[in-house]
């Protein structure tokens, strides 16, 4: 698949490339890689990778490794050095980038393990200088970088030159930022037992590579995407410095890419093909930005902010506002499933059939009531069949203490069952001793295991009651990529697409709801939906395939651009209040769950939070002024893919 193009004045000051999705994106930086590889080979000569860490990669060392066992690419002749590890971390941690690069990488190919660097976390202090002294002159005798694969964190680092690293700094150990911390707390599941520091290779260390691919995937990373490739230089934003390498290009999927200029507000670059979804985002972006609602904006309010080419082709302000407040006014629906007996050609949703077979999938156990808890219940309560799939089991978001909680209670209440007291004592002696000894990171017993994804179903369970779910139409999937223990996932396989296979061929359904969050930090919403998406596909043919519409919503992290919501669904006080309870069944969620994300704000208060300010999005732009809004943006099989 090609990247997108744009025929558009750049702003950026260094090479972007925008793929369709991260998985594209990742496939075109192995295939350059793969290159470069067997020409040293064909040359006689070894080749040097530097190489990063972190989810971002993950694809494209699972390419890599395709690439090794499919079409026979040898390594033999490669060496590596990576960018950074955590200070003090053992090479055998479950967090270390020495783990982590033989798990995902080293352990799969036929590189020899002499010429495999990583920066050592065990060095005494005192000898950490000479230590990464001895590393730039490893680099330098292997003959320098000739790839350098990069990341970038939330901060603008690259490695972990976090902001304030000077342009000269080489190898050397550092103070981690905060905010890169708490990001790290998926790993460390505390942010306590995160470490304070790391080594790290320098940004003039990282600068002696011939060849240059930061990658970025994630509408999370777009702010910091923008900053790095059209901001200024700036040491408070170290990935800024990579605008003066000669040899650099960012790789970066829709969502990465979604806060840059010719992707956001094209019109400020140039000319534009102006499609009815681009009239809607610029009319709306104008409304907001002068504050002024639709119908109220005038030829000179357009023509003041570089879009008068707009009104040139809709001969005036008046219609093109009429156009645009009309899309808007069309997405709001009361009737989600589609309103019986009624005039469906404005409306979202059909009319028929008025009662609908529903599947809400829901990617960890309470995404379904945090992202669309409101619209659950108009579904229920509007007599549609509907029916929730959890996906995955969420049990490594369940803190250690609630599951001592309850194999203590399985002791206790034991006796009262048939069943044989010491075996439940044993069971609860077993998991004390494994949870006084485990360190952070640590994979848990299967036990344990068992019983958080126990916990997260009672919770799930509670949270559907509450939207008036019968227990019968409640389905755990537990599809087995995420049942890993750690917070890394596998690979979608055939059993996880199989599963969601199987209950869509079961329910046969007209709607499906599903997580469209790929902003989610740990990547599960994004494998979920590819599942349904492969699923679906596999399902074409039936007869039910061609009368099913898929709705995306978004989770705890982010929220549809106002153009680019298709159905608004009002919620009253009372409905907002009862998603609240819902969301309140998750306990183990609520006041301070594993994963937070960046947001301190309890989930429910997120959601509510999201909620009145897309009701007030629309009530601003001129329309009816509701207590809040959960939106929807309808999947065209024909022409996305993630």
């Amino acid at each position: 698949m090609e990247p997108l193009k744009y025929q558009l004045r750049s702003t950026e000051k260094t090479p972007v490339r925008i793929w369709q999705n991260s998985k594209e994106a990742s496939k075109h930086v192995a295939r350059s890689i793969a290159l470069a590889v067997r020409q040293k080979q064909q040359e006689g000569e070894t080749i040097v990778l530097g190489l990063a860490t972190g989810s971002t990669p993950i694809q494209l060392y699972r390419e890599l490794v395709r690439i090794h066992n499919e079409e026979e690419l040898s390594f033999s002749n490669v060496i590596t050095f990576n960018l950074d590890e955590y200070y003090p971390m053992q090479p055998k941690d479950a967090r270390s980038y020495v783990r982590f690069m033989h798990e995902q990488l080293f352990d799969h190919i036929d590189i020899d393990p002499k010429n495999i660097h990583i920066p050592d976390g065990t060095i005494p202090m005192e000898q950490i200088g000479a230590y990464c002294t001895e590393y730039e002159e490893q680099i330098e005798a292997a003959g320098g970088i000739d790839i350098q694969v990069l990341g970038i964190g939330r901060t603008g680092h690259i490695g972990f030159n976090e902001p304030g690293s000077w342009e000269s700094s080489v190898t050397r150990l550092v103070k981690l930022d905060n905010i890169t911390r708490h990001d790290a707390i998926k790993d460390f599941f505390e942010f306590d037992k995160v470490p304070y520091r790391a080594i790290t290779m320098g940004i003039a260390s990282i600068f002696k590579a011939k060849q240059i691919y930061l990658l970025a995937f994630g509408m999370h990373k777009a702010d910091i995407v923008r900053r790095a490739v059209e901001g200024d230089i700036s040491a408070t934003c170290p990935a800024t410095f990579l605008q003066k390498h000669e040899h650099v290009r960012f790789i970066l999927d829709q969502q990465a890419a979604a806060s840059l200029t010719k992707v956001k507000t094209p019109w400020q670059v140039g000319l534009c093909n102006w499609t009815d979804n681009l009239i809607a985002r610029a009319t709306t972006w104008l409304s907001q930005k002068i504050g002024k609602p639709i119908l109220k904006l005038t030829d000179e309010d357009y023509n003041e902010h570089g879009l008068s080419d707009l009104i040139v082709e809709h001969d005036s302000a008046y219609n093109l506002n009429i156009k645009v407040f009309n899309r808007l006014q069309h997405t709001i629906t009361g009737w989600p499933g589609g309103k019986p007996n009624a005039d469906d050609s404005q409306r979202p949703e059909r009319a028929l059939p008025a009662r609908k077979r529903v599947i809400i999938f829901s990617p960890h156990p309470d995404d379904d009531v945090i992202s669309m808890g409101g619209t659950f219940i108009r579904l229920v309560e509007q007599g549609h069949e509907v029916h929730v799939a959890y996906q995955t089991s969420g049990n490594i978001a369940v803190h250690d203490h609630d599951a001592l909680r309850f194999a203590e209670f399985l002791r206790e209440f034991s006796p009262h069952l048939d069943i044989e007291p010491d075996k439940s004592k044993q069971l609860h002696k077993k998991i004390v001793k494994h949870l006084d000894k485990k360190q952070a990171g640590q994979k848990d017993l299967p036990e344990i295991r068992t019983i958080k994804g126990l916990i997260r179903r009672g919770e799930a369970r509670a949270g559907a009651r509450v939207c008036g779910l019968e227990d019968e139409h409640i389905h755990f999937l537990d599809m087995p990529f995420y049942e890993t223990g750690l917070a890394t996932k596998g690979p979608i396989s055939k059993k996880d697409i199989s599963v969601i296979y199987d209950l869509l061929e079961k329910v046969k359904p007209h709607q499906i709801y599903a997580a469209g969050d790929l902003a989610d930090p740990h990547g599960t919403h994004r494998v979920c939906l590819d599942a349904i998406l492969r699923a679906m596909d596999k399902a074409k043919g039936q007869p039910w395939h061609k009368d099913c519409w898929l709705w995306l919503y978004r989770g705890a992290w982010h929220e549809w651009n106002i153009d680019q919501i298709e159905m608004a669904v009002p919620l009253s006080p009372t409905e907002l209040a009862m998603k609240r309870k819902a969301i309140f069944m998750h306990q183990s969620q609520k006041d301070r769950p594993p994963f937070p994300g960046n947001d301190e704000r309890e989930f429910w208060k997120r959601a509510e939070d999201r909620n009145k300010e897309t009701a007030q999005a629309y009530h601003q732009l001129g329309l009816a002024n509701y207590e809040a809004m959960e939106a929807f943006v309808r999947w065209k099989f024909d022409k996305q893919s993630i």
